[in-house]
């Protein structure tokens, strides 16, 4: 395996370590109901989250890998190998040129452009160090948020699929977003 470790000017996306510490940080992000309102999951317990730390780790030794999900850290914290998450990031490969992204944060940091270095992170990955074509997002149509920063990174609009994901017994349509690896800017300068 080659470890993931991308760094921005305040967040670095890591390779997940699967310790106690880490699920339960994990679950700090995905069990709480207000962070995971638009995913594709209700609220997930400890259990859950140290489980999804083990298919993680699994993904992490595949070859070829065919999916990323990484820890979120912040630099303000400590080096990242060392710094709690605050989130995770995910980037799911899909065929030899494609994948799809996404990412949830710790409620607690929303709103200091987290989503947006997140999102620049995961389109290195993509398009620089993977050199995929295409990237993907789907985003629930009453998050406006997310899909507000994904047209600042460049994504635009595909259409929307309807009842694309069942939750907690109601179905679930999602605005799909793309960006192709002609139209990135690179990363967006850094927000002060």
């Amino acid at each position: 395996m080659d470890p993931v470790r991308l760094t921005g000017p305040r967040l670095a996306l890591r390779e997940l370590h699967g310790t106690p510490e880490e699920a339960a940080a994990l679950h700090a992000v995905y069990g709480d109901p207000e962070t995971v309102r638009y995913l594709a999951f209700e609220p997930a317990d400890l259990d859950t989250c140290a489980d999804q730390l083990g298919l993680a780790l699994d993904l992490a030794e595949e070859h070829p890998r065919t999916g990323y999900r990484l820890a979120v850290t912040r630099h303000a914290d400590g080096p990242p190998e060392s710094a709690p998450l605050i989130g995770s990031a995910v980037l799911t490969v899909e065929s030899a040129h494609a994948a799809s992204i996404g990412y949830a944060l710790r409620r607690d940091t929303w709103g200091r452009g987290h989503g947006g270095e997140v999102t620049d992170l995961l389109c290195a990955l993509a398009f620089d160090t993977l050199g995929l074509a295409r990237l993907a997002a789907r985003v629930d149509p009453a998050n406006t948020a997310s899909a507000r920063l994904l047209l600042r990174a460049g994504f635009r609009l595909e259409g929307r699929i309807r009842r694309d994901l069942r939750v907690g017994g109601r179905w679930c349509d999602s605005d799909q977003y793309s960006l192709l690896d002609d139209e990135w800017p690179g990363p967006a300068p850094a927000r002060g």
